[in-house]
């Protein structure tokens, strides 16, 4: 159909339409109009994707001057293809009514991903495939493949050099394995190509660290107009990825290969000096002359990208005392041995950027202003030296970001260095953390950069707490609820078990037998009620085992295992994975499954438990972080200090978007259903549940807030017996699902009772 939205004709590939898409096409259409940025949140499986697309590419083919290129960004590789696929059906639609764009949409991934060399595809490690890549397509080895034709180089990225820079891709929608079959057919490589067509596509997805990593953000994005519209999609977490983009995290192990990396380094420049004492010159020429005429950020060279530099410093000279190959090596040496002695610590120490530099000009006479260029200069020689597998000078490319980091940054980074991990606090194993505090710091240059950044997700509430700690200014801030002909969703309160003892995984309960007894009681009666898929979230790793560990010896195992086959995620991805694909296949085969997992585990983030794989969810406790950990505390007195956010109100709100992001898997649309169960007395509080989703709110009335397991039980199986009768798509035409005219009716009687 095609929608008419507030003057814009938007093409829309369905026959029927949510109520809560228009709503959401209306809102973001203002956000566009204003040049501004958005923050909306809009339930899961109310088709947030195709409305997104539909509406910016409309935008586009309407005012191509005002936005030229939509940049979608997302998280997993299954949710980036999600996207491409209703890409595809959009410009098919287009194509349908008689409009066809000459418009090209493309995925862009990691080498790992796109790779189509017979060898180093093979490779599963993402490091080597890169490492490998680089080997084969350098320039100094490409110089050396024409003197020496048994130089091994890559054929697909040479055709790609002859003609592929030139040739481009023609109009369409590429997902990775379309780059992989394209690049394949014309023998070049789909990688590079893809790198090249970011610039000139019109729709570019790809994932949030292409534009939130300063380390790749630098190389990939830095060609995008201001005039790009940013999407990030699935962004309830997206301060969390800013953070770790902009922090370090240093061991002793790091720091014994770093002193082998700088071994190679000292020997091979050696060498050098004896044989091509050009060469070095050459570089210290091109360093004399500032970073930017160096032309050091080479299109192969991703793997030692330089951190975020401010704009400044990349046109300056790098410092005299660092120039040459040997200072910059004995240089290296020096604040390697510095780390070295901070690392030799009994207690925690915590200390800030300028302490910090303070004390290495006073121990080793190392100013700040060559610290800067550290991982540019070591970018540079690692080129110069023709070093080809760069993969085994990460320690030290992350010793150099570190440098680098430190003298740029004072402001919203703090250091701590800890004589143990918290996994095992009795064994000496020192780290030193640079802690990036302020989640802003990485996103300021997007937001900064281009005119319309939308922030979207299916759990942001509450929404006045991203633009604190983001630091920006939303033109619009929207919630909209799910409309729906049946109540599909059936949020509960489980308070008290049968013996009236409160449910809660409060810290001076968790070894409470009664509490544990009362929650492995609910998890047995909901197996007995529910169908098919059962999923629990457990507030950590530590106490999921330890309350199965009391459910084998109160025989709660015994009796779920009776009922359906039991699953457990682990810390180790492919146990997890693997208790994934057999508990899809208990659901499927009709035997039932229960899923143990972990709010902010794999499980919760990337897997959608859809129909018969989630008919109930349990969350287990509140999922407030490990508020004993050092970072965490800092950054709890930072955003006290800068944003006046207290200390609960950042943990309560942290702790309910993660345990709306578990409760949500059970529902993916509209003609799904899920029981979605809070077990724990305290999610009855005002302050926890004012901070759930609008949407969950709704439908979690006064009657569900404070239920003993049989109240539950009850509920639940009178609610099921509710939703297996028969139900069609055409139930929910007119209230859930609008035709055109329906739509069209609505909006005429909203503007009429408006003009009242």
């Amino acid at each position: 159909m095609i929608v008419p939205v507030d003057g814009l004709d938007v093409y829309f590939p369905y026959e029927y339409i949510y109520p809560e898409q228009f709503s959401y096409m209306t809102e973001l259409k203002k956000g566009l109009d204003a040049k501004g940025h958005c923050l909306l949140e809009m339930p899961s499986g109310t088709g947030k994707t195709t409305t997104l697309l539909s509406l910016v590419v409309a935008y586009m083919v309407e005012y191509p001057y005002v936005v030229n290129k939509l940049v979608y960004c997302s998280r997993t590789i299954p949710e980036i293809e999600k996207v491409v696929e209703e890409l595809r059906k959009l410009i098919a639609y287009y194509k349908s009514n008689g409009k066809p764009l000459n418009l090209i949409g493309l995925v862009l991934s990691s080498r790992k991903n796109l790779c189509v060399h017979p060898q180093v595809s093979k490779e599963r490690d993402g490091k080597v495939v890169d490492g490998r890549c680089h080997s084969l397509t350098a320039s100094y080895v490409r110089e050396r493949h024409k003197t020496d034709s048994n130089v091994p180089v890559c054929n697909f990225f040479e055709n790609y050099d002859e003609r592929g820079r030139e040739l481009g891709l023609p109009p369409g929608v590429y997902s990775l394995d379309d780059l992989k079959d394209f690049g394949m057919q014309n023998k070049m490589c789909p990688y590079f190509l893809a790198r090249r067509g970011v610039s000139y596509a019109n729709v570019v997805i790809y994932s949030y660290h292409y534009l939130l990593d300063p380390k790749i953000a630098e190389l990939v994005s830095k060609e995008m107009a201001r005039t790009s519209v940013v999407i990030f999609d699935e962004a309830h977490n997206i301060d969390n990825v800013c953070i770790e983009s902009m922090s370090v995290k240093i061991n002793r192990k790091i720091l014994e290969k770093t002193s082998a990396n700088i071994q190679v380094l000292e020997s091979t420049v050696g060498k050098m000096k004896d044989a091509n004492q050009s060469r070095l010159k050459e570089e210290y020429r091109r360093l004399v002359q500032g970073l930017r005429d160096a032309q050091m950020a080479r299109e192969t060279d991703v793997i030692l990208a330089n951190p975020v530099l401010p704009d400044q410093i990349l046109k300056e000279v790098v410092p005299g005392n660092i120039r040459t190959a040997e200072h910059f090596v004995s240089f290296l040496r020096r604040f390697l041995e510095y780390l070295k002695t901070r690392l030799r610590v009994q207690h925690v120490v915590h200390e800030s950027p300028a302490a910090f530099l303070k004390d290495i000009a006073s121990k080793v006479c190392i100013e700040r202003k060559p610290l800067r260029f550290c991982a540019e200069r070591l970018a540079s020689l690692l080129r110069t030296l023709e070093i080809s597998d760069q993969t085994d000078f990460s320690p030290l490319t992350v010793v150099t970001h570190l440098a680098t980091l430190v003298s740029s940054y004072t402001k919203g980074f703090t250091i701590i260095i800890e004589p143990f991990e918290d996994k095992a606090p009795t064994v000496s194993n020192p780290i030193l953390h640079f802690s990036c505090m302020d989640a802003s710091i990485a996103i300021k240059p997007v937001f900064d950069r281009f005119q319309s950044v939308v922030i979207t997700s299916g759990t942001l509430s509450p929404l006045d707490m991203y633009p604190k700690i983001l630091d920006f200014h939303p033109v619009v801030l929207a919630s909209f609820t799910m409309t729906l002909a049946r109540p599909c969703l059936m949020p509960m309160i489980v308070s008290k078990g049968s013996d009236q003892v409160a449910m809660t995984s409060r810290f001076e309960s968790r070894e409470d037998i009664a509490v544990v007894r009362n929650y492995g009681q609910l998890l047995v009666e909901i197996c007995t009620v529910v169908p098919d898929g059962v999923v629990c979230f457990f507030t950590s790793y530590l106490y999921l085992e330890s309350v199965v560990a009391s459910w084998y010896d109160q025989g709660v195992i015994d009796s779920i295992q009776r009922k359906k086959l039991l699953f457990i995620e682990t810390q180790d991805a492919a146990e997890t994975s693997l208790a994934l694909i057999n508990y899809i296949k208990a659901c499927e085969s009709g035997r039932g499954g229960v899923l143990l997992s972990v709010a902010r585990g794999k499980v919760s983030e990337g897997v959608d438990f859809d129909h018969h794989l989630g008919r109930a969810v349990l969350m287990f406790g509140i999922p407030y972080v490990y508020t004993q950990s050092r970072i965490l505390r800092a950054r709890l007195d930072y955003l006290r200090e800068t944003f006046q956010i207290r200390e609960n109100d950042f943990l309560t709100f942290d702790a309910m978007r993660h345990a709306a992001q578990c409760v949500g898997r059970a529902i993916r649309g509209k003609m799904d259903y899920g029981i979605m169960i809070f077990a724990d007395k305290r999610f009855g509080r005002i302050d926890k549940k004012s901070k759930l989703p609008k949407w969950i709110q709704e439908h979690l009335s006064d009657h569900l807030c404070n239920l003993s397991t049989e109240e539950a039980v009850q509920i639940a199986k009178k609610w099921l017996r509710q939703m297996a009768q028969p139900f069609h798509r055409e139930d929910q035409l007119g209230t859930a699902l609008l035709t055109l005219e329906q739509l069209l009716t609505k909006k005429d009687i909203h503007e009429k009772a408006q003009a009242r």
